[in-house]
């Protein structure tokens, strides 16, 4: 049995309170009834492991629970965000909002896409990392973001630092949420 398994086996059997300080997301999310997360010595963000991870608050936590994060004033299913940038969403919100969405909702294209993609930008790569089975690739330009492709998928479009690409994230792949103190 590995270490996270017998701890929780542990903790299911312990009638009272525990604290667990890790900096580990995944054994945090796992073991956890209740998440308390700091950031620079202060707390950004607490909740149930379920409400954390489909609404993070800050960037940090974005991150944490392996999401893109962007916030922006909503007006019906469009979130502008600073600069400028709007992001079409599928379900209306209003005032200063969230976006959020995983990196394995966008995809890359050699050239501007056609199709059904609500939001199409052109993006140059800043870097290229392992992320499992797949490649994470770090994106910057009018959003700064990450996307995972295959590694296929890179080779195919012939990925390095400093490629030009077009990322497309249909508008069903985004959360979008208010931002207002929970």
């Amino acid at each position: 049995m590995d270490t996270r398994a017998h701890l929780h086996h542990h903790l299911a059997d312990h009638p009272g309170a525990t604290l667990i300080v890790t900096h580990d997301p995944l054994d945090a999310l796992i073991l956890a009834d209740r998440l308390v997360i700091l950031e620079a010595g202060r707390v950004v963000q607490e909740g149930d492991a379920a409400t954390i991870t489909a609404r993070p608050r800050t960037d940090y936590v974005a991150r944490l629970v392996g999401l893109n994060l962007f916030r922006g004033q909503a007006r019906r299913d469009i979130v502008t965000l600073p600069g400028g940038f709007t992001l079409t969403t599928s379900e209306p919100c209003e005032g200063p909002a969230f976006v959020a969405f995983p990196p394995t909702a966008l995809a890359l294209h050699p050239e501007r896409p056609d199709g059904s993609p609500r939001n199409v930008w052109s993006a140059t790569v800043a870097g290229l990392q392992r992320h499992g089975d797949h490649l994470r690739i770090q994106l910057s330009g009018p959003l700064d973001t990450t996307a995972d492709i295959t590694p296929a998928a890179a080779a195919a479009l012939r990925l390095e630092p400093g490629s030009q690409v077009w990322a497309a994230l249909k508008a069903t792949e985004t959360r979008v949420y208010p931002d207002s103190a929970e």
